[in-house]
């Protein structure tokens, strides 16, 4: 019952009556893909702009630096707070700091959509393009010429330390919700779980977290080892922190085999 309570506690503090309804991706598989766009899935911190000020997914308020936000577009813009490959830490660390600091300045913020406008994709992008500067750019999409054209691209993204690749329908309107027309293009399966415990770290982790206990939706509970930072393993979050994981496929118990810890999901 303490667990089901401290779930409870934790999405009442971290939802908002103001949560964005925001389009989200559904998975690839082996869609007819000819003619779509493609872009890198980047591995950041996701940003909406409604205006006025930048929000997370979850509605929570990112305390960027004014000069960040000062040459914004007056309508809404959604993007990836980013920095480079394999930095999503990093990342998170500067955004999530009530108090922006100078580490600000590695941060860029990739559109790759504006809500609620009219339009296919490409005009929709456009209406951001004299809003361009540094620190704001249009997330560049790719046309698929054909499904290896799109396996190519993939597997450059991953050569090169990146999570993966996103496929797009361009001609399609905004759609504020999880939509079959904006796909995640992935080598491995992920989604999230609960943390409802750690156990203790042994050896050279003494002392830390060895790894870290999480529930399922389904209430299947397991351990993820891998994949944990030394950071983490000396600062981890709060039990009730949703987390992000990959993993290879399920055990006949329906538990997740080989999982590795990827990130906290941000509020």
């Amino acid at each position: 019952m303490h667990k089901i309570i401290s779930f409870i506690l934790f999405l009442t503090l971290y939802s908002s009556a103001d949560t964005p309804k925001l389009f989200l991706l559904k998975t690839y598989k082996n869609h007819n893909i000819n003619g779509w766009v493609m872009s890198e899935k980047l591995d950041g911190i996701r940003a909406y702009w409604n205006g006025k000020e930048l929000l997370t997914r979850g509605g929570k308020k990112i305390y960027a630096p004014k000069w960040f936000t000062k040459d914004y577009p007056p309508f809404e813009v959604d993007g990836e707070l980013w920095s480079k490959r394999g930095d999503f830490e990093n990342i998170s660390s500067i955004v999530r700091d009530k108090t922006p600091s100078l580490e600000w300045k590695s941060i860029k913020h990739y559109i790759f959509e504006v809500p609620n406008r009219k339009g296919n994709l490409f005009e929709r992008l456009d209406l951001v393009k004299p809003y361009e500067n540094n620190h704001l750019k249009i997330l560049k999409q790719v046309i698929i010429k054909h499904k290896k054209y799109l396996d190519e691209f993939h597997d450059s993204i991953l050569k090169l330390g990146g999570e993966g690749v996103v496929v797009r329908e361009p001609n399609s309107n905004y759609i504020n919700k999880r939509t079959s027309t904006a796909l995640k293009v992935k080598k491995f399966k992920d989604t999230e779980c609960t943390i409802v415990g750690y156990t203790k770290g042994k050896g050279k982790y003494l002392g830390k977290v060895g790894a870290i206990k999480c529930q399922m939706n389904s209430g299947i509970e397991f351990k993820i080892g891998r994949g944990l930072s030394d950071d983490f393993r000396s600062n981890p979050p709060k039990i009730g922190a949703i987390v992000t994981f990959k993993y290879q496929n399920l055990t006949k118990y329906k538990k997740p085999r080989f999982p590795v810890f990827m990130r906290v999901r941000y509020p």
